[in-house]
């Protein structure tokens, strides 16, 4: 008699979720802050709350929206006009000079968006709204002049006396 192989039954067992062994626990998470969009930050709260981190959060990122829109807008509107070539020199004249002056507005709006993602990022990392020379307060009157602004004024002064010496050698 040839020998047979008997089949096993696999019987599979319903597997039970166990928890992590060393899983940190928070105890209690932030809630997003929500302020109006009539909130202008006062003096009288503590410098760099959460509302201001908010605030200019917010500020930063329309503003940072606005900048993309129009130059969006500009580069489309600006290559529909390479198809008008005018055979008078002087009007090409005009059209490059035109398109020379946009496209340097353009790259500085480029530099601002960059300007706006650091700041963006400095608040992410706590340092928003501290001089990035001395490490004091820059004031909320300068931040909301100039919400990209890193320096205090008087360290801003000096950093723009060193670019000026630079630039006379």
């Amino acid at each position: 008699m040839p020998k047979t192989a008997k089949a096993k039954k696999k019987i599979s067992k319903p597997k039970v979720a166990s928890k992590p062994k060393s899983t940190p626990v928070k105890v209690a998470s932030k809630a997003p802050i929500k302020i109006s969009k009539t909130y202008i930050p006062k003096d009288t709260e503590k410098y760099m709350c959460e509302k201001h981190k908010v605030y200019f959060r917010i500020r930063l990122t329309e503003w940072k929206k606005e900048l993309i829109k129009a130059n969006n807008e500009a580069l489309y509107n600006g290559g529909m006009d390479d198809n008008n070539i005018s055979a008078d020199i002087v009007d090409q004249a005009n059209s490059y000079i035109d398109s020379n002056v946009e496209m340097k507005a353009i790259n500085r709006q480029i530099k601002l968006i960059s300007e706006i993602d650091k700041a963006l990022r400095r608040i992410r990392e706590d340092t928003y709204g501290y001089c990035l020379d001395t490490a004091e307060p820059i004031g909320l009157k300068r931040l909301m002049a100039r919400p990209v602004a890193k320096y205090t004024i008087a360290a801003q002064e000096k950093h723009e006396k060193e670019e000026k010496v630079h630039a006379d050698d």
